[in-house]
This record gives structure tokens, C-alpha cells and sequence, in this order.
């Protein structure tokens, strides 16, 4: 059991739903003003940072909209975006980097294909998202992906651009000849070599029906991947043997390879998955290029997208007695999917960002020109995520020792490979959920939660976990429970969600009651400006804290004030709370709200 919060301290929680209005003055503590009854006309929203610049022009274009923030701060904000959706607890604009569940976005989202501002995108983007005829879910703005290389180099050589393999080997043999690596490729994250290789496989059979029906199937442990894989493996290991897959020996991550391999003029080739915020390599001012991944004859080279995130509209709001607050939320999403809107997202340090709108034309010149070309033509596929989570790390993991040659792995090799990690998931899935939620928790009592975790595995007599409220402009949330746990099954991923940000420390404090109970009383202020965060405040064994005792109380890490810490002697410990819930939900079995700490 838990010491409940005091009132004042749950009217501030209440305030977890700002107004942001079109003439508020940021910074002070008038900036959060209270939730939202059942009533109100605020379209909430959770916050998103890459929607900054957007919210600043909907203030200008629309000052009658009102927006009610739910804020979050946590290390898996897809994730959780995903656990409200399986909640049926999504705010009114819903924002996600993913579409998990089509099934889920069909029954809890509106279908906006009926909406003018849909006639604005390209008619393939519509038709990546279409979810049994209806749009639930629109691309808000797409990274784009392709092969790098040195443009400036190539052109003081005379090479062109290669549109075939044939090209390509034929330049890659005379790029040896001149004493350069033709193509590197970053493998510190095994997702760059699965990529690569998956890639590849779009170039040819991956993106036909068939080869649709069978990732559906080998995914569902109906089909293996020998007797599809064979011509694409071969495919990949005739570009290890042009020299296009070298592998860095000190492993380094994309952006270090990138400039050091082809900003001094190593290699001519980069193939990783990755944005830039560059169009010409710094050192040398050479520009940089980006050409499609090529296929065996030239027919089907292709760019991949991801969309920095999708938005889609509650259920809720096509409800009777939700018409303004339906009207505002479309008037928002047609703003959105104007020139001007996606304009916010866009800058000279996005060059891969693009634009989802058909009118949107790029200058030739444009790093990214051709990839548009691409995607309004039917030229470019989204990137393989959704559905290959439990495999993708292991299976890119297999491409990785390929291409580094370790292991005497092989095409054939990552072939068996795949079967054996695809059967050994779905073998192991009924293991994978490890405890259960009885009930939906508030926010208070997931702090709770979180607090029990962490006073239990640091053998403490309390512990005290800030929880997330939001303020214009105002302090980082890092440190704070953001994430409510709802009812339902839990996994890795569910549990993920709703911790704070930062993990691998905690801290304990030597505190009397007095002081803990005072502490939880003013909530955790960071900035020291007024604008606290509210604390749970658990307590072993339930009751009170008495006031002249002396209590070791376990914080999160970065929740407390150096104040505190210096007043408390605050023994700064080693410890993963993400690890300590995982242990202690499998323990539990079964958690419900109203749990006591003995």
C-alpha cells in the first residue's frame, strides 16, 4: 500500500492537460492551467518536439484552437503510443512512428478518406496506407533512403551514376584501380545490415504480391525463407565481392564512417540507413549524392521511406456533441497537409526530409530530388519494421558476421538462420508476456508502482518518483514516470513504457519523515522557478513516515535537486530500474492499483 498524494498535489497532476493558446506569455507558472473536464473544446495531443515549429504556425494561422497537452517523456514513446491505443485512452490528435496494428488503428481512429485534404498526396503514399479501404493514419513527412556517395569525387573522374549491376561492377572495378574502396557499409547496429540486405530483396521479388504474401506468412511461421532468398543472397554476396559491403574495422556509427570514409575520399559509396544534416562533406566541400539502391538489371531500383511520424484523429470526435472540436481538429490536419505546413517540418538541416504532397516539387539540384521522383512514381518502399521486431536485431545480426566475415557465416548460412530465429520467436511467444494488469492505473498509481520496484530492489524504507506535468517551455520531463500501465498483458515493451527516460543509476537518500514528507508535499523543482513536478511519495509497509525518524528513501536518478542531495548525502548507486520492474512484475504475476509494499 501507498501513502496516497495530498490533494494539492493532485490538482497538479490534474494539470497534466495544458492550454497552449495563440497569445499565452511562456515561461511562468500561469502556463499550466488545469485538465480539461468532459466538456471542453481542447483537441488534446501528446507532446512532440518535432511538432514545435508546426504548433508555432498554428498559433498564427489558427488562434481559436486550443490545444490540451498530455505530456510524455519516456524512453519508448511508440510504444506507448500504441499501449493507449490498445487502452482505448488515445488523445483526440493521435501521433505515432509506427503502424503496429492495422486492425487496432481501424477500430479506434476516424477514416479521413473522405476529407478534401487528403486529394493532396500522391495517390502510392495513400495506397501504402489504406487499411481495408479507409485512411486511418497519415504520413506526416518521410525520411528518404538511398545509397550515398561523393558526388565531386565521381565527377573528377569522370564516372557516372550506375543504373544496372553490370554499371556498377564495371565502376567498381576501376574505383580499385584507383586506389579507393568503392562502398562501405555501417554495421555498429545490426539494423544497417539487415536493412541492406532487405533492400536489396525490394529491388526484385520482395515488393511483388507474392512476395508480400510471403513475409505475411513467414511471419506467421507458414512459410521459411529457404527457397525465396536464394537469388537475393546471391545477389548481395556478388556486391561483397565488387567491394560495395566493406566493413569498418573500429565499428564506428554511421555519421563518423560517412565523414571520414567519404569526406576524405576513401570510398566513393556509403550504404547505411541514415538522415544527414549535410549536402556537402565539411573538410573538403565535396557535395554528396544519394542514387537508389540498384537491382540485377536496372528495372526496379528503388529508395526506401520512413515516415517521421503519422497523425490520425480519435474515434471520439466523429461522436455526437464532439462537431467544433471534430471541425478544429480537421481544420488542424488540413494546415498540416499544406505547403506551409510541412514546410515547419523541413529545413536545411533536414535535406532527406520530404514533403508528402503532390505539388511540393523539389530543384533539381536537390540532394533528394530523384527520391521524390520516386515516390510520387511508385519508385520507393517503406522500410521492413513492423512485424519483424522479435527477429530484426538477430537476424541483421547474421548479415553482420557475412559481411564481416566472421563465423563462417554465408548467403546460405543467414538463410538458415532466419528459419531458425523465425521459429524460435514464435515458439517462445506464448513466454513472452511475463504478468498481467488487472486494472487500468492513473498516473499517481503507476508512479506508485514504479516506486515500490525501486524501494524494493534498493532495500529501502521508501521511495519517491516524480511524475510528469507540463509546462510551456519548462523544464525536461527525464526523470519523471510519464507513461500509465493500462490493463492487459504484460511484456519487455509494455513495461518499457512507463519508465523515465534515463536507467542504469537511482539514488538513496538518507531523509528523516519531516523532510521526505515536506519534499513531497512541494513536488520536485527542478529549475527552481515554481514550477515543480509532483512526487509519489511510497512507503514501506504503508501508513505514515514519522517525523523525527530517519528513513533511507530511493529516487530515481535526476529526480531530486543538488540541494536535496547535498542536505540528504545521496549514495548515488549502479542499478537498471528497467531491469528491476522486469524481475519484479515476473515475480508479481498479477498487478492491480491497489498492491501493497511489505
Amino acid at each position: 500500500m501507498t501513502t496516497r498524494m495530498p490533494r494539492r498535489l493532485l490538482a497538479l497532476y490534474a494539470a497534466a492537460l495544458l492550454l497552449l493558446s495563440a497569445c499565452a506569455s511562456p515561461g511562468g507558472p500561469e502556463d499550466r492551467i488545469a485538465s480539461t473536464d468532459a466538456g471542453s473544446q481542447l483537441l488534446t495531443l501528446s507532446t512532440w518536439s518535432s511538432y514545435n515549429r508546426f504548433l508555432e504556425l498554428l498559433g498564427k494561422e489558427c488562434p481559436d484552437i486550443e490545444l490540451g497537452f498530455l505530456p510524455y517523456a519516456g524512453a519508448n514513446q511508440t510504444g506507448y503510443s500504441w499501449a493507449q491505443m490498445r487502452g482505448d485512452d488515445i488523445p483526440d490528435i493521435f501521433i505515432t512512428t509506427q503502424i503496429l496494428n492495422q486492425e487496432l488503428a481501424e477500430e479506434r481512429l476516424a477514416d479521413l478518406s473522405g476529407y478534401s485534404f487528403i486529394n493532396r498526396f500522391p495517390t502510392p503514399i495513400l495506397d501504402q496506407v489504406s487499411i481495408s479501404g479507409g485512411i486511418y493514419l497519415l504520413p506526416v513527412n518521410y525520411a528518404m533512403y538511398g545509397t550515398f556517395y561523393n558526388q565531386t569525387l565521381m565527377e573528377e573522374h569522370g564516372w557516372e551514376v550506375p543504373e544496372n549491376f553490370a554499371e556498377l561492377e564495371a565502376l567498381c572495378a576501376k574505383i580499385r584501380e584507383a586506389g579507393l574502396i568503392p562502398g562501405v557499409l555501417g554495421t555498429q547496429l545490426t539494423g544497417n545490415p539487415f536493412s541492406a540486405v532487405f533492400n536489396l530483396a525490394k529491388t526484385g521479388w520482395l515488393t511483388t504480391p507474392e512476395g508480400m504474401a510471403w513475409e505475411r506468412d513467414f511471419l506467421a511461421g507458414d512459410a521459411p525463407a529457404a527457397g525465396m532468398w536464394e537469388e537475393t543472397m546471391a545477389h548481395v554476396q556478388r556486391l561483397i565481392d565488387i567491394g560495395m559491403f566493406q566493413t569498418d574495422p573500429e565499428d564506428r556509427n554511421n555519421p563518423d564512417m560517412l565523414l571520414d570514409y567519404l569526406g576524405n575520399r576513401k570510398s566513393v559509396f556509403f550504404t547505411s540507413v541514415m538522415t544527414v544534416n549535410i549536402t556537402e562533406l565539411p573538410d573538403t566541400g565535396d557535395k554528396l549524392g544519394i542514387m537508389p539502391y540498384i537491382g540485377e538489371d536496372g528495372s526496379k531500383n528503388v529508395y526506401m521511406y520512413s515516415p517521421i511520424s503519422f497523425i490520425g484523429l480519435s474515434r471520439h470526435l466523429t461522436e455526437p456533441g464532439n462537431e467544433e472540436k471534430l471541425e478544429k481538429a480537421l481544420r488542424l490536419l488540413s494546415l498540416l497537409f499544406s505547403e506551409e505546413g510541412q514546410a515547419a517540418f523541413i529545413s536545411a538541416e533536414t535535406p532527406c526530409v520530404l514533403s508528402v504532397l503532390n505539388n511540393t516539387a523539389l530543384p533539381e539540384d536537390s540532394l533528394i530530388y530523384d527520391a521524390q521522383q520516386a515516390l510520387w512514381e511508385g519508385r520507393a518502399f517503406p522500410m521492413t519494421y513492423a512485424g519483424w521486431e522479435n527477429v530484426l536485431a538477430d537476424i541483421g545480426q547474421a548479415y553482420k558476421e557475412w559481411f564481416r566475415g566472421e563465423n563462417g557465416m554465408d548467403g546460405p548460412g543467414c538463410i538458415a538462420r532466419m528459419d531458425a530465429l523465425q521459429q524460435s520467436a514464435l515458439a517462445q511467444s506464448g513466454h513472452l508476456y511475463f504478468c498481467e494488469s488487472t486494472a487500468d492505473f492513473t498516473l499517481e498509481e503507476t508512479g506508485a508502482l514504479v516506486g515500490r520496484v525501486l524501494g524494493s530492489a534498493a532495500g529501502a524504507d521508501a521511495a519517491m518518483v516524480p511524475i510528469g506535468t507540463f509546462y510551456k517551455e519548462g523544464p525536461s520531463l527525464r526523470a519523471c514516470v510519464t507513461g500509465k500501465l493500462y490493463a492487459g498483458k504484460i511484456n519487455t515493451d509494455t513495461s518499457t513504457t512507463v519508465l523515465p527516460a534515463f536507467d542504469g543509476k537511482y539514488a538513496v537518500l538518507s531523509m528523516t519523515g519531516a523532510q521526505a514528507k515536506e519534499l513531497a508535499q512541494a513536488g520536485f523543482d527542478k529549475e527552481g522557478d515554481g514550477r515543480p513536478f509532483p512526487y509519489v511519495l511510497s512507503v514501506r509497509g504503508g501508513g505514515e513516515l514519522e517525523d523525527s525518524q530517519t528513513y533511507q528513501v530511493a529516487f530515481p536518478m535526476d529526480s531530486y535537486t543538488g540541494e536535496t542531495a547535498e542536505a540528504c548525502a545521496a549514495e548515488v548507486r549502479e542499478g537498471s530500474l528497467r531491469n528491476f520492474l522486469r524481475e519484479y512484475l515476473e515475480k508479481q504475476k498479477m498487478v492491480s492499483p491497489d498492491d501493497s509494499w511489505e
